[in-house]
């Protein structure tokens, strides 16, 4: 009875802070990180860091949106199966519902709202909450002289723009092949007449993933699933790439939107709180209202579901082996230097003025020094916004 209360009492636990992490988390990928690390790491202590960067590594190195996966994962880690649902579906579900109601009003006026004022205060806040998250990330995933160097290397060559993928798959192939040759260094000094052994390489071919060209497709709920199933099983990379595969087939080929209806569907993706991905939630509303809403969040989501039920249980036994426990430590090492790159360009839109520069430093203080919940920082901040422009009217 009791061992059924606590579960019961996990996941209730689970749910509230996934669904409040999905309502507070603005800022994309980056950003939700970093909240999740602070919550269940330093707050909470259901992760330590160095499982938390696993965590994130495993997701960086699966299809979807790394940071719903993120949440997924953590749910599974803290209660299983009904967890990993729970997590992602709490985490999902705020946006989904705030991009519906969003996506009413832009069918109803015909424009989206104006929400300048309100992320111009809260860029600054989110830029503190990362780089707070990178520092203690950067302790444990900088554990040894290589990793501290693959770190910097996965940076320059992020900076250069090379594919993430084979920034993460060749950070985890370098500490893997090291761990290796160290393992048959120490056999052969126990035993000289010991065989050289064997490598297996893991290698990812990733390239542009065409699609068939098609003339004119009449609408329908069962294609649009279909669609969003696809992008969500094979969609590597930031909300750029989803943009050019949102553009190739619903406004070139099939022509259900207009361009300019895809960036307004790109824009509340940015804007609103949760996963970007919930620019597909748009997306259905504006084609077939709440049913077409849901039928394109379910699709884009689902496959993020699955593929972490599937490597969710592979971890612990991943982190028994040298060579993939190797594998996993430089996987994390590229996954911060991704995550730092991004915080530097999301800082350079951001801090724009003194006042953006002020509103960073006191967050960072706040965070810092008193141990500040994130989630009431972005609150203010968002509320700052929505003040300042009737202060200086």
């Amino acid at each position: 009875m009791a061992t059924d209360q606590n579960r019961t009492g996990n996941l209730i636990e689970l749910a509230g802070v996934f669904l409040k992490l999905g309502t507070t988390a603005f800022g994309g990928p980056a950003a939700h990180i970093a909240m999740m690390e602070q919550e269940f790491v330093q707050k909470r202590q259901w992760l330590s860091r160095d499982d938390f960067l696993d965590l994130l590594g495993m997701a960086s190195m699966i299809p979807g949106p790394s940071s719903t996966e993120l949440a997924i994962f953590i749910g599974y880690r803290r209660a299983g199966l009904p967890g990993l649902i729970l997590g992602g579906v709490c985490f999902i579900l705020p946006a989904m519902l705030i991009v519906t109601l969003i996506a009413w009003l832009y069918v109803k006026f015909g424009a989206l709202p104006n929400v300048a004022g309100m992320f111009y205060c809260i860029k600054p806040v989110i830029i503190a909450i990362v780089i707070q998250a990178l520092y203690g990330l950067a302790r444990s995933a900088m554990k040894t002289r290589s990793l501290a160097l693959l770190v910097i290397f996965g940076t320059v060559l992020c900076f250069l723009e090379v594919n993430q993928l084979a920034i993460l798959f060749g950070a985890g192939g370098i500490m893997a092949a090291g761990s290796w040759f160290s393992q048959i260094r120490e056999r052969n000094r126990k035993s000289p007449d010991t065989g050289t052994g064997s490598i297996q390489g893991i290698m990812l071919a990733s390239g542009a993933v065409g699609t068939v060209a098609v003339k004119t497709v009449p609408f329908a709920l069962w294609p649009l699933f279909l669609f969003f199933l696809k992008i969500g099983s094979i969609l590597f990379g930031s909300g750029y790439v989803l943009l050019a595969f949102l553009r190739a087939d619903l406004v070139e080929r099939w022509h259900w939107l207009s361009a300019g209806q895809l960036l307004d569907a790109i824009a509340v993706g940015q804007i609103t709180p949760g996963p970007v991905f919930t620019t597909a939630t748009f997306i259905g509303y504006l084609l077939a209202g709440t049913k077409g809403a849901l039928v394109a969040t379910i699709g884009i989501f689902l496959p993020s579901f699955v593929l972490v039920a599937i490597s969710g249980p592979i971890m612990v036994r991943l982190r028994q082996w040298k060579a993939t426990s190797a594998f996993l430590d430089g996987v994390n090492a590229a996954s911060l230097s991704l995550m730092a790159v991004v915080t530097w360009q999301l800082g350079r839109e951001a801090l724009i003025d003194p006042l953006t520069m002020l509103l960073a430093v006191v967050s960072s203080a706040a965070l810092l020094r008193y141990k500040l919940n994130s989630a009431w920082l972005v609150i203010g901040g968002a509320t700052l916004g929505l003040v300042l422009p009737h202060i200086f009217r």
